[in-house]
């Protein structure tokens, strides 16, 4: 069978490039070895959302009469939970096979490997083989949980993200090694329903690559809730041979032994460039990760890569967003290169962390001449009556031109802020322009434009 354009792998990368190239008048196929949707649909940002949810709502309800409402005592039903972010997993995978249906995009279920002669060869799951070609093939296949050489997964006592989601039963008590997006949001979703959770993490801050403002505020907040944080530390080893797991953990003090249920390695990712046949076709791979051009050209005419695979942030948005210039520069558009200085990160727990650009100490390590505006929610109304007074937005700006370099944001729904600082930023809106772009009161959002006035010795409500 014969395509314009195949792809490999159907998440937020390989899914999203596919329907723009049906869009752009394309043939296309996508292959995909497990779930339409890939890790993120089916087992990372959506049904983690719906846990988080769960968690979210038992909070609320544990905290009724902080808003003058009396219930009875709520208990958690962590099989519900589960089965629920399931449920909204599986409909979420449905909807990307209506897309795909509606686009004209053949599904081809299999495990997919590139020819010599640049085809793509699928093994189907009863072991029958075919061969497809294309003028381009784009590989989107993603990644994986990353295992510590020393921690090796079980899946039973020592587990990755995939397991965190579906456990059996809710552990009495756990341990998250890496205190990244993966492992604060499940440390918060697991401390929320009850369980008892310590975060071990190497650097000297939970969330190490947010602004370190951000990083102090958090471990305040996730302290309060009840977690145990070990910063500057390392888990050596976990015996798993017991009915609780001894995790060995080296701090500046000596080593630690913690005893759990369940130890959640959350360390980062591995792309999946295995068995691709890339070694065959001679594909510049770096350490897994496949070199491109900004239009994602591996070395081999006719094959591109985008998401997980290839450098810059591993984030379902950041996929989508390369596979849509992948493909519209194959089918001879003119699309601008990503701008990878401007790519918004989300962290989903509560309180919510959001942000775009610099860090503080990003910008001072450049060179910048900085003016930082800074709005605590306390300050806010809105934030006030909802009962989320936690967190602030803080804005730096370029002092010379007012530049908008950095946002960052601790708070109740800063993720749905945080698009406005993206947008600013593209639109390369200055300091006084936020402060005069009149915002809704009361909203969350007023923190942005407060923050800019902050900035500028012009707040109004601190």
């Amino acid at each position: 069978m014969a395509y314009d354009i195949i792809i490999i792998g159907s998440g937020p990368g390989g899914y999203v490039a596919a329907i723009r190239a049906s869009q752009l008048g394309q043939k296309v196929a996508i292959v995909e070895r497990e779930s339409l949707g890939g890790i993120c649909l089916n087992w990372g940002c959506i049904p983690t959302k719906a846990l988080l949810k769960s968690a979210q709502v038992f909070e609320y309800i544990n905290h009724a009469k902080d808003y003058g409402i009396t219930v009875a005592e709520p208990t958690a039903d962590f099989g519900g939970i589960v089965q629920r972010s399931r449920g909204v997993a599986d409909g979420m995978s449905k909807g990307v096979a209506f897309l795909m249906k509606k686009n004209k995009i053949d599904v081809i279920e299999g495990v997919a490997k590139l020819t010599k002669d640049k085809k793509v060869e699928v093994t189907a799951k009863d072991g029958t083989k075919s061969t497809m070609e294309a003028k381009s093939i784009i590989l989107a296949t993603g990644a994986r949980s990353r295992d510590l050489p020393n921690i090796k997964a079980d899946g039973k006592k020592i587990i990755g993200y995939r397991e965190a989601m579906v456990l059996p039963k809710q552990p009495k008590s756990m341990v998250v090694i890496g205190s990244g997006a993966i492992g604060s949001e499940f440390a918060y979703f697991y401390n929320a329903i009850g369980t008892k959770v310590t975060i071990v993490e190497f650097l000297p801050e939970i969330l190490p690559r947010e602004d370190e403002e951000v990083c102090k505020q958090m471990a305040r907040s996730f302290k309060k809730q009840g977690m145990t944080i070990m910063t500057d530390s390392s888990v050596e080893s976990v015996d798993t041979s017991g009915e609780l797991c001894k995790v060995s953990v080296k701090t500046k003090k000596g080593v630690e032994v913690l005893e759990c249920e369940i130890v959640l390695s959350a360390v980062g990712i591995a792309p999946n460039t295995e068995n691709l046949g890339l070694e065959e076709l001679g594909i510049k791979v770096e350490k897994g990760i496949v070199a491109t051009d900004d239009f994602y050209r591996t070395n081999v005419g006719g094959i591109y890569a985008i998401g997980d695979i290839v450098k810059g942030p591993a984030l379902a948005h950041v996929a989508s967003a390369e596979g849509i210039i992948c493909v519209e520069n194959i089918a001879g558009l003119n699309p601008e290169p990503l701008d990878y200085g401007n790519i918004p990160s989300c962290t989903y727990c509560s309180p919510e962390v959001a942000s775009v650009g610099m860090t503080e100490k990003q910008a001072k390590e450049a060179g910048y001449e900085l003016k930082i505006g800074k709005f605590p929610f306390s300050a806010s109304g809105k934030a006030k009556a909802a009962g989320a007074a936690d967190g602030f937005v803080k804005l730096i700006f370029d002092a010379k031109y007012g530049e908008l370099l950095g946002g960052h944001m601790v708070g109740a729904g800063v993720t749905e802020l945080v698009a406005e600082l993206v947008v600013a930023r593209k639109l390369e809106t200055t300091g006084h322009e936020l402060i005069k772009a009149v915002h809704p009161h009361p909203t969350m959002s007023e923190a942005i434009m407060e923050a800019a006035a902050a900035a500028y010795g012009e707040v109004i409500h601190l």
